[in-house]
């Protein structure tokens, strides 16, 4: 029987990945697989054919090129005058370029198939952190240089280490993924096509830190997300990789799927650890951090989902097979998401030291105006924008930092010549207002003032001053809010006036 895959993520759905698994399926001699997405996204629906010498991609396929793709020998994986195929998939310049390890198996397997999952690797991480104590599961994660994707870059053993130390009789470990930062949906996509590798790194967690509960707080604009990866956690607990004794070692976790409500603040830890108590999501005051008094004030790990999710395999393979990819201190690859104004958007798993240019112009080919980049925003909203100058800056915490950047999240927003620079900077003191959780002064007032100040630069008025005196508005954000919501919010401002003043004074 042939065997044929056909993505089940939200993207590829949106563009009738389902209508064409419903045709492929209707023919006889066919068995058709729901996969995740292998990330190129300009491609979906991208079908995919078994051959003896391995996938034969197709795309974007619509439900109305079915019948005559299946006629022209799609289903044999034949490779002559088809316009939509795309030839052996690993070998594509785009999957080649990659070195995918937290998304190994995405677009690979059935996402809820705990066979498949365990065919392609799954589980090994969580056998051989249970055959180690719980404090070298930690020094593991510590060796191998695994940093938080969140945001901030921070160590994740270190984060782990503090919790491990810290005395109580109940410990948490949540999973923040409310992705809301623009150009970012690689939790999503980890989620939709490979959910168990997350509850593993959970588990992993739970069981390095001595947890017993866990929580992933999922954004409400991710349905499908939350379907699939409540499927999952059931059959987790069947399978016994979850619950009173995870794979017979005496050890209890179980995890749940909480549903934020949509506010951005809420991708601050505090804020998600205030909401998942069942409280408005506003920023608690740091100390305590979360790592000693989190959730209901008991030593909580928070991470992101893609750090989690690289956890198995930094257990299976070692740390130092990890910490051997990347430059610095910014070590293993990372997820970038290539969005915005660009010919090719998806997901690139890749080293870290990879150049910002290499990202858009040699993956992403450019944009999808045709016309020059201009400039891209890396790390989210609050990010910098970067114009083409500095497109060699590798993606590296460090070099971001130096450069006045941040790598955040990884999403990669490009922009063409047709942007107007000081509309994108009033944008992030207007996001900042909207999505404020008002608990502080800088940030609430902040904001507000920022746009009032940026619309008289624009028109005209007493120009020079108003430059001034946005400078010290975005200090003082800087310097005095209480979290990075407010203390960010400057970071785009301030890279559009540098890097674009021309915007400010035409």
């Amino acid at each position: 029987m042939t065997k044929v895959y056909v993505p089940t993520d939200a993207a590829a759905r949106s563009v009738g990945a389902d209508e064409v698994a419903e045709r492929i399926t209707a023919i006889a001699g066919v068995e058709v697989v729901r996969t995740g997405s292998r990330g190129m996204l300009w491609l979906e629906p991208m079908v995919e054919v078994e051959t003896p010498e391995g996938r034969v991609g197709y795309g974007p396929v619509a439900p109305e090129d079915v019948d005559g793709l299946v006629a022209a020998g799609m289903l044999r994986g034949e490779v002559r005058d088809i316009g939509a195929c795309l030839g052996l998939v690993e070998e594509l310049p785009w999957m080649k370029r990659q070195q995918r390890l937290t998304f190994a198996r995405v677009g690979v397997v059935d996402p809820l198939s705990a066979g498949d999952y365990t065919a392609h690797g799954g589980i090994a991480g969580l056998r051989r952190a249970l055959s180690l104590t719980p404090a070298e599961v930690v020094e593991t994660v510590v060796d191998s240089g695994l940093r938080g994707r969140g945001g901030a870059g921070f160590p994740t053993g270190i984060k782990w280490r503090t919790v491990l130390g810290a005395q109580s009789d109940l410990k948490f470990v949540c999973c923040n993924a409310d992705e809301g930062d623009s150009g970012t949906f690689a939790d999503r996509m980890l989620i939709e096509g490979d959910p168990f590798t997350l509850i593993e790194g959970m588990t992993i967690a739970a069981y390095a830190v001595g947890a017993t509960e866990g929580y992933v707080y999922l954004r409400s604009e991710y349905p499908d997300a939350v379907a699939t990866l409540k499927e999952a956690i059931e059959i987790a607990r069947v399978e016994g990789w979850l619950g009173a004794d995870v794979l017979g070692s005496g050890f209890t976790f179980d995890l749940h799927v909480r549903v934020g409500a949509g506010a951005y603040i809420c991708g601050e830890e505090t804020s998600m650890l205030e909401s998942l108590e069942g409280k408005r999501g506003t920023v608690r005051a740091k100390p305590p951090i979360p790592a000693l008094e989190g959730l209901f004030g008991r030593p909580t790990v928070v991470n992101n989902v893609l750090s989690l999710a690289t956890v198995p395999t930094i257990l299976a393979h070692g740390a130092e097979a990890y910490a051997a990819y990347g430059v610095g201190r910014s070590l293993g690859t990372s997820v970038f998401q290539l969005g915005g104004n660009v010919a090719r958007g998806g997901i690139v798993e890749t080293a870290f030291g990879i150049t910002l240019g290499e990202l858009v112009n040699d993956f992403g080919g450019g944009t999808s105006s045709g016309r020059p980049v201009r400039a891209a925003q890396v790390g989210g909203p609050l990010g910098a924008y970067l114009p083409v100058e500095q497109f060699d800056l590798p993606m590296d915490y460090e070099a971001f930092a130096a450069a006045g950047a941040m790598v955040g999240h990884g999403g990669i927003v490009v922009f063409d010549e047709t942007v107007d620079m000081a509309s994108m900077a009033r944008f992030a003191f207007e996001f900042c207002a909207a999505e404020s959780c008002g608990k502080c002064t800088p940030c609430r007032v902040g904001a507000v003032r920022g746009v009032e100040t940026i619309d008289r630069i624009v028109a005209g008025d007493d120009r020079q001053k108003n430059l001034v005196l946005l400078d010290d508005l975005c200090e003082l954000m800087t310097d005095g809010s209480l979290c990075a919501m407010g203390g960010l919010t400057p970071m785009p401002v301030r890279s559009a006036v540098r890097h674009f003043g021309e915007d400010f004074t035409t």
